[in-house]
């Protein structure tokens, strides 16, 4: 199973969701970079599970256990690898459910591909569990970006039909760095309340829901990336399937840009204060798969939560028969919330690859 990013730096994601231990290793990290533990603790407490009425009752603590590459502080030049232990595992939820194909996961897809030695507790390695991890490496690469003056946030763009206020063309730091402290980050605040009234109510009946979620990249130099194949939204979108539950990505106007003519969404080039930029931000700060030096800002879009307790048909994988299924046990009711770090984890990734590879680092 390859669960590596080999770019210019390179991660491997380990574990599985009812596994002792999940963990990752980072690779190509400069010597000398000093790591805050209590800012990687931070991202972490933001994705854990078990925070609010609208995530899991599952319970981690999620506090990393680094046993290499990081010493008094500041990293070796050494493997960077972390252990996330398990704690509030019940694998007896799954008992009843063993050799029912669950629609939406990928315990049929998994199945045919290991022959049938997948681990579906929890959906095994396949497991959104494994976005842990994923924040570790962002946590550990967002300080490194941070003391080259890049900032990165996002925010709740929509939970259901709800919609939340969208970034500008000009986004203060305040802003972003705002966003990145709240485990429940809108523009609007106001919206909160409808929003996760509308995550309960398909809760209650039994149901899921999904949403967006908008990340904006700021004092990105221009320059960074390249054409065709290695361009910085390749690289983002290769990354941001790494999260499971993600169904789509855009950039800048995205979709919106077939809605509109070449006029209005060509970019017009200024001057301010000697420094050349674009009065809007359709490109979303990517122009040829390098950087422009405006925000680089992308939304996915996130499914809802596939494990539902709604009845639903199946088919039993052993029997071949068809089969009735209502999940059990502790699932997010929207994952949109507790992804939001991880969607900014990933941003980080990809911009500490590109940074290494333009010698910034």
């Amino acid at each position: 199973m390859s669960s590596i990013f080999n770019g210019n730096i390179k991660i491997s994601i380990f574990g599985e969701s009812h596994g002792p231990t999940i963990g990752a290793v980072i690779d190509n990290i400069p010597a000398g970079e000093k790591i805050d533990f209590e800012k990687i603790l931070v991202e972490m407490s933001r994705r854990a599970p078990g925070t609010n009425d609208t995530a899991t009752s599952r319970t981690e603590n999620d506090v990393p256990n680094i046993i290499s590459g990081i010493l008094n502080g500041y990293t070796t030049g050494a493997p960077i690898c972390a252990l996330i232990k398990n704690n509030d595992i019940k694998s007896d939820d799954y008992k009843s459910i063993a050799n029912n194909i669950r629609p939406g996961h990928a315990d049929y897809s998994s199945y045919i591909k290991y022959n049938g030695f997948n681990d579906p507790r929890g959906g095994g390695h396949l497991s959104g569990r494994l976005t842990a991890s994923l924040t570790f490496c962002g946590a550990v690469c967002r300080q490194l970006l941070e003391r080259r003056g890049i900032i990165i946030g996002a925010h709740i763009y929509s939970i259901f039909d709800i919609c939340d206020t969208p970034f500008e063309s000009t986004i203060p730091d305040d802003l972003l760095k705002s966003l990145s402290t709240n485990k429940f980050p809108l523009i609007n605040e106001s919206l909160k309340e409808k929003m996760i009234q509308k995550i309960l109510l398909a809760k209650n009946d039994g149901d899921s829901t999904g949403g967006i979620i908008e990340c904006a990249i700021t004092h990105v130099p221009a320059g960074l990336g390249s054409p065709i194949f290695d361009g910085i939204e390749n690289k983002i979108a290769s990354l941001i399937f790494s999260i499971p539950g993600i169904k789509g990505i855009e950039f800048g106007a995205g979709f919106r840009s077939t809605t509109m003519t070449g006029s209005k969404h060509n970019d017009e080039f200024t001057i301010n204060n000697g420094e050349i930029s674009t009065v809007t931000n359709n490109h979303g700060g990517i122009l040829g798969g390098i950087s422009s030096g405006m925000p680089i800002v992308f939304r996915c879009a996130v499914k809802p939560t596939s494990s539902i307790s709604k009845l639903q048909n199946t088919v039993d994988i052993l029997s071949r028969k068809p089969a009735k299924l209502s999940v059990t046990g502790r699932h997010d009711p929207c994952i949109v919330p507790r992804a939001v770090p991880v969607v900014e984890s990933i941003a980080a990734i990809a911009l500490v690859d590109f940074f290494k590879e333009a010698n910034l680092l």
